[in-house]
């Protein structure tokens, strides 16, 4: 996988052969010599990833590295630390700059490549749930943030067969998060389930492939989305590439520093919360398109587009459609007398009855006001008669208990059916409509049929 790739560093000879390596391996590379150059170009065309060098004058890369962390347009980009330092302190420094790796020079390139097509994957994934979450907040339709994006606490499934090294791994982690250890893959595949934050897998086990524990999760939708952070020797390089390539999201080079440990579990989890919120709050804004805000049923947008479907699965033979429209009779005088808040308590409470008397395969929506329709798939129009009668007698039956008040409502019903002969989902509306309008003038509180004229 490709990407754009910004390469910031001072020294020109060091940057252009870069630059030539990583064009070479398909990247498209922009460079710049500084860091208020390289902070001005992230600002104004963002890159998928960004290489760093530390040691620059004037504002340096672990500088540079916070101001970007820092930027709410900008902190999502991947950032990479090269430097020529390779001390503990170091490393440590530039992970709590907000690094997303550090890797010393010279440059290992093997490494390299495959770092970077593993950030130019989270890259994408985040890319594309940040753009769909934008795209509901421009259309109203976000909900306000309700996930806990903090990186403490975490369920964090530790698999190591060396139990000396899986209770020292578990040990440094639990000051903050809920650590379990397996020895097993099948039952870490088993524990994954729960679901985890977080998973610290050696990669060197001895009673097991440890990378087909990792394709496993990576592959199974309970847990591929849980990043995972391995323990590799770094002197065995075919296996911890292998690692990258299978979709392991950081690596914790033998022998471990709890620090780091800590600092790159803390990392993981919060990137894989922030993704978390993003992927909820898309389902919730397509949950929220789609859903009556007041009543919760399914809005009328979306019982057109099941209707306009279940019209085209009839043309192929498919049993008849039924419809059932409800109109709240004389509503306008529950607003008049009680005001409209308990009315909205009125209409939520008849949402609930009709609710409560229609099939699973039925789909109740409120059409809008104080009316609602329900679409009964493969239901002829004898059945779909049944169930109007069953919700007129439930919304009659009982007033309606708002704020300490009784108030008593009834429902007109138009029933309609195709009868699976041709037809359209507007006139079968129609039909409906026409069918709760006599309901309406004689009498109110009742069911009236109208089929398909033949």
């Amino acid at each position: 996988m490709t990407a754009r790739i910004l390469l910031v560093d001072d020294v020109e000879g060091s940057r252009r052969l870069l630059q030539a390596k990583l064009t070479a391996e398909y990247y498209d590379v922009s460079t710049a010599a500084d860091g208020l150059s390289a902070l001005a170009m992230a600002a104004d065309e963002p890159p998928d990833i960004i290489l760093l060098d530390v040691i620059m004058p004037g504002m340096n890369g672990l500088q540079v590295c916070r101001k970007l962390k820092a930027d709410e347009t900008l902190k999502h980009i991947p950032v990479v630390l090269l430097t020529a330092l390779d001390s503990r302190e170091a490393r440590l420094e530039g992970f709590r700059a907000g690094a997303d790796e550090f890797l010393s020079k010279p440059i290992d390139d093997v490494f390299l490549f495959a770092r970077l097509r593993s950030l130019a994957r989270l890259k994408v994934m985040i890319d594309d749930l940040r753009e769909r979450e934008e795209s509901s907040r421009r259309m109203g339709m976000s909900p306000m943030p309700g996930a806990r994006l903090g990186a403490s606490g975490g369920r964090i499934l530790i698999v190591d067969d060396d139990p000396e090294e899986a209770g020292a791994l578990a040990a440094d982690l639990s000051a903050e998060h809920r650590p379990f250890i397996e020895a097993d893959p099948e039952k870490a595949l088993l524990t994954a389930r729960g679901p985890i934050d977080l998973a610290v897998i050696n990669i060197g086990c001895h009673g097991f492939d440890a990378l087909r524990l990792v394709a496993g999760l990576v592959s199974r939708d309970y847990s591929r989305q849980a990043p995972i952070l391995a323990v590799v020797d770094p002197r065995d390089r075919s296996r911890l590439l292998k690692a990258l390539d299978l979709g392991v999201n950081d690596l914790l080079p033998k022998p471990f520093d709890p620090l780091e440990l800590r600092v790159r579990a803390k990392a993981l989890i919060r990137r894989k919360r922030y993704a978390d919120y993003l992927r909820d709050t898309v389902v919730q804004s397509m949950e929220m398109a789609v859903t009556d805000p007041l009543t919760g049923l399914n809005n009328r947008r979306y019982m057109m587009g099941q209707l306009d479907a279940l019209f085209e699965e009839c043309k192929s033979g498919s049993e008849a459609i039924s419809l059932l429209m409800l109109d709240i009779d004389q509503f306008k005088r529950v607003n008049d007398t009680w005001g409209h808040a308990r009315g909205d308590q009125v209409l939520k409470e008849v949402a609930g009855r009709i609710a409560a008397c229609v099939r699973t395969m039925d789909l109740p929506c409120r059409y809008g006001g104080d009316e609602f329709v329900v679409v009964m798939p493969a239901t002829h129009l004898s059945d779909a008669a049944a169930v109007a009668e069953r919700i007129r007698c439930a919304v009659s039956a009982s007033p309606v208990m708002v704020e300490g008040q009784d108030i008593r409502v009834s429902v007109s019903v138009g029933v309609s059916t195709n009868e699976g002969e041709e037809d359209r989902p507007e006139s079968l509306l129609r039909r409906a409509d026409e069918a709760l309008y006599e309901a309406k003038v004689s009498g109110r509180n009742q069911v009236m049929l109208r089929a398909t004229k033949r």
